[in-house]
């Protein structure tokens, strides 16, 4: 990783085994490890999306925070919402096929939330970032073609944004595009910088 925070500031890990997030942080310079939080994803009875991403990125840095007090840790997490219906990860390629056409022509709320702990900080700092992705009519065809061009089986909604999802979509509605990737990278800056860590 690339070192330009400051030599003074806690270490940095990102409660995280993603790569695209990671990346996201590599974007911004950021020198960090990273942790894989294994924590219950699963929604409560009537839980909102919103409130299900916030609480999952918490659980995910809460885990890895108190495993390494000493550390500011970062958790993330990301739940597809779509006409009362929670989108998760699929699990397999027949399921993403089936969410895909559930979305096809329709507005997706991508909800993700971040979680800062930080030893500068009494309490859990977290963020939600909502991003309105609106999917193109697709065919069959064009579903299998893309299931089977790009895994999407560990991701919410079926789509990577960042590959060759992009390509069926129609519009994208945010006030940080990175948080449709996995981490808002806006937030995560003021949050990291409220901890002590300055960027860039």
């Amino acid at each position: 990783m690339s070192a330009t925070t400051q030599v003074d500031t806690p270490p940095i890990i990102l409660a995280s085994s993603s790569v695209f997030r990671a990346g996201l942080l590599e974007q911004i310079g950021l020198a960090f490890t990273t942790a894989s939080p294994d924590i219950d994803e699963s929604a409560r009875d009537d839980e909102p999306a919103d409130a299900l991403a916030c609480r999952l990125a918490e659980g995910k840095a809460a885990k890895i925070a108190r495993e390494h007090p000493e550390a500011i840790v970062i958790g993330s997490d990301q739940v597809a919402h779509v006409n009362g219906r929670i989108l998760g990860k699929p699990g397999t390629p027949a399921k993403a096929r089936e969410q895909l056409a559930f979305q096809s022509g329709r507005t997706v709320a991508f909800h993700t939330g971040v979680c800062v702990i930080a030893p500068a900080f009494d309490t859990p700092r977290v963020h939600l970032e909502t991003v309105h992705t609106t999917f193109r009519h697709l065919s069959d065809i064009e579903i299998a073609r893309y299931v089977a061009a790009e895994d999407v089986t560990a991701t919410a909604g079926s789509m990577k944004s960042e590959g060759l999802g992009i390509t069926l979509v129609e519009a994208i509605e945010s006030a940080d595009p990175s948080a449709l990737v996995g981490l808002p990278l806006i937030a995560v800056r003021r949050l990291l910088a409220e901890a002590g860590v300055a960027l860039p």
